[in-house]
C-alpha cells in the first residue's frame, strides 16, 4: 500500500458485551476479517469507566470481570465507512471514534 489517507476506527466496549451468542469483540474481529479489512486488534484495558461511570479495574482488591476493551481497525476510508453500519447494528453500549490517519506502508508476509 502506498502512502495514502486512511481511517482509524476505535470501538470502546466491555469484556462482557455480546452480539448474539458471541463476545462482541470476537464478532467484530471476525466480521472485519470477512469484510476484508486490513486487520483488527483488541486491546484490553487495566482500568477504566464509561457512560455508566462504574469503575472497572484489574486491581486485586477490586477485580472486575468486565474490563474495558478497545477494538482498533485501520484501512481506507471506503472500507471503514462500509464497516460502520455493521458496528452500529451490533453495538448496544459503547463508544465509536474515527480518526484520519496517513498510511505509510502495509506489508503482508
Amino acid at each position: 500500500m502506498n502512502l495514502t489517507d486512511g481511517l482509524l476506527l476505535r470501538i470502546f466496549i466491555g469484556e462482557k458485551d455480546r452480539y448474539g451468542d458471541e463476545p462482541l469483540h470476537q464478532w467484530l474481529v471476525s466480521e472485519a476479517h470477512r469484510q476484508g479489512l486490513a486487520g483488527a486488534t483488541v486491546l484490553r484495558g487495566l482500568e477504566g469507566y464509561g457512560a455508566d461511570s462504574k469503575l472497572h479495574t484489574a486491581r486485586v482488591l477490586r477485580l472486575s470481570v468486565d474490563l474495558p476493551l478497545v477494538v482498533e481497525m485501520v484501512d481506507t476510508p471506503e472500507k471503514i465507512e462500509a464497516f460502520l453500519p455493521l458496528v452500529d447494528q451490533a453495538l448496544e453500549v459503547g463508544l465509536v471514534t474515527v480518526e484520519k490517519v496517513r498510511l505509510k506502508f502495509y506489508r503482508k508476509g
